[in-house]
């Protein structure tokens, strides 16, 4: 979820989208293109971490044991700061 959160970001940054609630209709549905972007780079994520964590497991979980609080601080970022 957090690279949801970074992609969403990004993007109201670099790019301007109108006020949803005075588009009738747009061909861009940025919730969901944003969520298979998300989806597609973490599974490359998720399985890089798995071949790393076959060759040394504790510290893969150690890394990822001090990267939850950053991801969660991330997604809580995006969540107050760009709805």
């Amino acid at each position: 979820m957090s690279l949801y959160a970074i992609v969403r970001v990004a993007q109201s940054l670099i790019f301007a989208e109108p006020d949803p609630a005075l588009v009738i209709w747009s061909e861009h549905a940025g919730f969901f293109w944003r969520t298979w972007t998300a989806i597609y780079v973490g599974g490359m994520a998720a399985f890089i971490t798995w071949l790393l964590a076959a060759r040394d497991a504790p510290r893969i979980a150690a890394f990822l044991a001090r990267a939850l609080p950053v991801a969660a601080g991330i997604l809580a970022a995006q969540a107050l700061l760009v709805p």
